[in-house]
């Protein structure tokens, strides 16, 4: 992968967001010897795909955060980008300090409750601790609530359950679908049974309606969760997984007429912002009709860099073609279902791949470093 490529001085790619798409385009560049900076408000890059089991086992969480300084050194910056000037070309972080591009690569992601997701400027060590105290807090509790049925929540409850028999564990949605609706019904269905089959107790076509008084990731014994139909659930712990949304404070302001409603910026086939020759949006934050992933991120992000390697060399750009979906879900450790080019995974084929490591090791290896045992 790569070689030199030859650039003015004025050439310097300025990367928002240090997620799957952000550190992978940051590679890229790096690879072929572009000059870039790698934005993000952490202090070291964060494997979601482990934050659940990070939630439930101690000593995991270490294994999912690994810094940016070591693999970026002096190309990444933390601070947390508010505004761009689209014209003057630079962004413009809370600090008030403005960084100058020549080329845009907007890979701001999505943020959620805790423990589903970590945004905040906080240290590796002031992240993982974080996750060992929510692994104390689920310890000592018997009976949890986990709020939200989407892939955040059924991947919890199931690694809860996986990780503690003997906890009571409910899962409370506000539809009867559970997972994701880009699941195929089979899917969708073997979610339900493996839920079902390790003795979570399933709340469906339901809403809390008290989650606003409640304490959340905090053991209290004799918790009330109420529901809209008049469900009253005793608990030790609530844990909320609802409420993602795409991160626009970045560009909101700058690309008003630019942006969806969920927030996503709307984009050309080149992955270019509508309007934009060099402003390019990745990831979540791309209104892509592509099922939102770790995979489909970094996908983009190699393209998003090869479409500014052919911007460099004035050469035409490829389109950017959405592929089948690939979605795994991890139902603990040892069990899991998704679907491959529009079929059915079973358990086996999910818990090699993905259920048993969550992939983390790729990601270390990725950004060369070793992962701590």
């Amino acid at each position: 992968m790569g070689g030199k490529l030859s650039t003015d001085e004025n050439v310097h790619v300025v990367i928002v967001g240090g997620g799957f798409g952000g550190t992978t385009a940051a590679k890229q560049l790096k690879a072929y010897h572009i000059p870039y900076t790698l934005i993000d408000i952490k202090l070291a890059f964060h494997h979601n795909m482990g934050a659940l089991r990070a939630s439930v086992k101690s000593g995991f969480a270490k294994k999912t955060f690994i810094s940016y300084d070591l693999t970026f050194k002096e190309k990444f910056k933390q601070g947390k980008v508010t505004d761009i000037d689209v014209e003057g070309k630079y962004v413009i972080l809370e600090s008030g300090e403005e960084i100058a591009f020549s080329h845009l690569i907007l890979s701001t992601g999505s943020s959620g409750p805790f423990p589903g997701k970590f945004i905040e400027p906080a240290s590796r060590e002031t992240a993982i601790q974080k996750y060992e105290d929510l692994v104390a807090e689920i310890q000592k509790a018997d009976r949890i609530v986990v709020v939200g049925g989407g892939l955040a929540g059924v991947e919890l409850a199931a690694e809860i359950k996986t990780e503690y028999h003997e906890k009571e564990v409910t899962l409370i949605h506000s539809t009867y679908i559970l997972g994701d609706t880009d699941l195929l019904p089979s899917v969708r269905r073997g979610v339900k049974d493996i839920l079902v089959h390790k003795g979570i107790q399933l709340v469906l076509g339901q809403k809390v309606t008290n989650l606003a008084e409640l304490t959340e990731n905090t053991m209290q014994p004799d918790i009330t969760v109420m529901t809209n139909k008049g469900k009253e659930i005793v608990t030790d712990m609530v844990i909320r997984c609802t409420g993602i949304k795409i991160n626009s404070t970045a560009y909101r302001n700058a690309f008003k007429d630019k942006v969806s409603d969920n927030g996503a910026l709307q984009v050309n086939e080149y992955l270019q912002v509508k309007g934009l020759g060099n402003i390019y949006a990745i990831g979540d934050c791309a209104d892509v009709l592509e099922n939102k992933s770790a995979y489909t991120a970094e996908f983009q992000a190699i393209a998003c860099v090869k479409n500014i390697i052919h911007n460099l060399k004035d050469q035409p750009m490829d389109v950017y073609k959405p592929g089948s979906p690939l979605m795994l879900v991890t139902m603990g450790r040892n069990d899991g279902v998704g679907q491959l080019c529009g079929c059915q995974v079973g358990k086996v084929f999910v818990t090699l791949v993905k259920s048993r490591d969550l992939l983390v090791k790729d990601s270390w290896k990725k950004m060369g470093q070793r992962m701590p045992n």
